[in-house]
């Protein structure tokens, strides 16, 4: 039986023109607008593209004119492809922009694909990434006929390889200063507060991963001044989950800071734009000695090996 490993994300634009394509699709996915009305729900995707489609061209313009984020997961996937049999194949999708499921879909049923292996990019489970990027996949499967069998994985926060390269990535952005001189936050995307109450367990796994990740590095010896869990990336009026980035900034007594994306695996506009400039400004207003942002795990070896860990565990 031939298998195939694919790998799931949100995807990015892949240039300025793409940015448009981006907003549409996401803010029509009834996972993030949810609204009983598909009409009211293209009525409201349609003005927020309106409205935000120049701004975020902007922000994309000052990291280079694309998201990172498709460009890593490339090298992700030819990372994976080297560590799996030769007769596994590599894929990924994204679910905002190219490549889509369906591109993807019919390019591994022709190749003659019968087994998948569904990993979403998401540590932490929730029905805004993870249930839409899987739901998408398996939807589009059937659209095109493709009566292929589906093996997914729903979440990986608890994964001691993945978080041992968690801490590698910690590790090189603390260099050779001491701990104890800085406070960490690790920052997660925003999430409504309506949407927690409903149920979704993001927040409760955010939490439980965050003192997962304090507890290993006080048993490798790595004692940070304090240790917090702050969410960025708020949209529109409604409450979300707090407290926010900025707030916490704001708050903090100590002005050395690490700020760790704890919610995202690969690098996109929310850590190279919103950490690494946005709020990077804010801290230099506020006063902070240092204030530095870690790398998503990218490419690197440990998450590879994570990824094929994960493959193994599912066969």
């Amino acid at each position: 039986m031939k298998e195939a490993i694919v790998l799931l994300n949100m995807g990015g634009p892949n240039n300025l023109n793409e940015v448009e394509v981006f907003l549409h699709n996401m803010f029509n996915d009834p996972y993030i607008i949810r609204t009983k009305s598909g009409l009211l729900r293209r009525f409201i995707a349609g003005m927020i593209t309106l409205t935000r489609t120049e701004k975020s061209q902007e922000i994309y313009r000052q990291i280079g004119g694309k998201s990172p984020l498709v460009g890593h997961t490339e090298n992700l996937v030819e990372k994976l492809q080297s560590l799996v049999p030769e007769e596994v194949t590599v894929d990924f999708v994204m679910r905002y922009t190219p490549p889509m499921a369906e591109e993807v879909s019919l390019r591994l049923k022709e190749q003659g694909v019968e087994k998948v292996y569904l990993i979403p990019l998401y540590p932490q489970y929730s029905t805004t990434t993870t249930q839409s990027s899987l739901d998408d996949f398996e939807q589009t499967a059937h659209k095109i006929g493709w009566e292929v069998i589906t093996v997914e994985i729903k979440h990986f926060f608890g994964h001691r390889t993945y978080n041992r390269c968690l801490i590698e990535r910690i590790k090189e952005s603390l260099g050779e200063d001491n701990a104890e001189a800085f406070d960490i936050v690790f920052s997660a995307h925003g999430l409504p507060q309506k949407i927690v109450d409903q149920g979704d367990p993001y927040q409760r796994q955010v939490v439980a991963h965050v003192d997962l990740i304090r507890r290993m590095m006080i048993d490798e010896g790595y004692r940070f001044n304090g240790v917090h869990l702050a969410y960025q990336s708020k949209v529109g009026p409604m409450k979300w989950l707090e407290p926010s980035l900025e707030n916490m900034l704001h708050e903090l007594k100590n002005k050395r800071v690490i700020i760790v994306p704890i919610a995202f695996t690969i690098d996109n506009s929310e850590t190279d734009f919103e950490l690494s400039i946005e709020y990077a400004e804010i801290a230099g207003e506020l006063g902070y000695k240092d204030y530095r942002v870690c790398r998503c795990p990218n490419d690197h070896p440990l998450f590879g090996q994570t990824l094929l860990e994960l493959y193994e565990k599912m066969k």
